[in-house]
């Protein structure tokens, strides 16, 4: 009887010491609190080092004993080594809260340490001044901008006629609806101020489609180094002369921006934002084809003719375009003759409607 009252009083001893040995202790709560006050405090004193360290790099700067990019070496250097500070003192912080739990504190054997909320390697440090951009570091995470460069894909098209030396657009030898332009390339836009989208410069390559429809049943005749209208026999349907020219165009183009901040990064928008553009282009002719569309006693003919025409090999001109978002009202004008000498002056000129999408 005894060894079993004994055995009943052994067992219950143990049962009581676990269940204190499972219960958090107020101690225990309290240096956990502490530590975490610790780890804040910590990781805030590396962030005002770093601050005055980034406001003497940048009186240097000012002082035009560094470069701005020597300036911003050192400011990375110094965010790095900050913030490498951070992750040795959270280190030790946590390894003096473990040896404090092993050496008396009751604490449950199956708790663990708290770890931090983010991982060293993704701390951020930020010191950030709008009006002193060399004051903008950002460790682990770093700071995305806006992408300087986008591209769009150009398509044009419209009208398109001759300027005649010596004669009147009102007389000119080719349809006014009838002759058409067709352009079509890629383009990219890049952001010409730092913290500004209202100048870019853009830039790309095209293929532009220039049509002559001449008037009054001509066509183009070459007969050595000239190439005139002559009026055809039969009856012509259609009299079509077409230059199709391979072109770097280049612009530069102003208008206002929304900024749009995204926290990390941010970004320009130029939807429904008017915008002008000034340039030009410059390339080389591919191909000059005419074709002809005539009857001959009731039957339809068709006669597609590749030869050069005369027509000027370098391409180069002015263009200028205005709008608002996507759409825009475009102009260009070909410095270089259509026709080369001893043929007269001609200059091709298109007027229609330019989509950047």
């Amino acid at each position: 009887m005894k060894k079993i009252l004994f055995t009943i009083l052994l067992l219950s001893q143990i049962f009581l010491s676990l269940q204190v040995s499972g219960q958090e202790t107020p101690a225990t709560s309290q240096h956990k609190e502490n530590l975490e006050q610790q780890k804040e405090q910590a990781v805030n004193e590396e962030k005002e080092a770093l601050k005055k360290e980034v406001v003497a790099i940048n009186e240097r700067f000012n002082n035009g004993e560094i470069t701005s990019e020597e300036a911003k070496r050192l400011k990375e250097a110094a965010a790095e080594k900050h913030a490498l500070n951070i992750e040795n003192k959270i280190a030790i912080l946590e390894n003096t809260h473990a040896l404090s739990e092993r050496e008396g504190l009751v604490v449950d054997s199956r708790d663990t340490i708290d770890k931090p909320d983010k991982e060293i390697s993704r701390i951020e440090i930020k010191v950030f001044d709008e009006e002193d951009p060399l004051v903008d570091i950002y460790y682990g995470q770093q700071k995305k901008y806006d992408k300087r460069t986008h591209s769009n894909l150009l398509v044009a098209f419209g009208f398109n006629n001759a300027i005649i030396e010596g004669e009147s657009m009102n007389n000119s030898p080719y349809k006014m609806g009838k002759s058409k332009f067709f352009e079509m390339g890629w383009t990219w836009s890049t952001r010409l101020l730092k913290h500004s989208n209202a100048v870019r410069f853009r830039y790309g390559f095209a293929f532009q489609f220039n049509g002559l429809n001449p008037t009054d049943n001509m066509y183009f005749v070459q007969d050595g180094d000239l190439t005139y209208l002559e009026e055809f026999e039969g009856n012509l349907t259609k009299s079509k002369l077409r230059m199709d020219n391979l072109v770097l165009p280049v612009h530069f183009e102003f208008g206002p921006s929304k900024k749009i901040d995204k926290g990390s990064y941010f970004r320009y928008s130029t939807r429904k934002k008017f915008k002008y553009g000034i340039g030009g282009y410059f390339g080389f002719n591919m191909r000059t084809r005419q074709k002809l569309k005539y009857s001959v006693n009731g039957s339809k003919e068709k006669d597609k003719i590749t030869q050069s025409y005369n027509t000027s090999n370098l391409i180069y001109g002015l263009s200028s375009y205005i709008g608002a978002d996507d759409i825009s009202l475009y102009v260009k004008y070909d410095l270089n003759r259509i026709f080369n000498e001893p043929n007269p002056k001609q200059h091709n000129i298109s007027l229609g409607i330019r989509f950047d999408l």
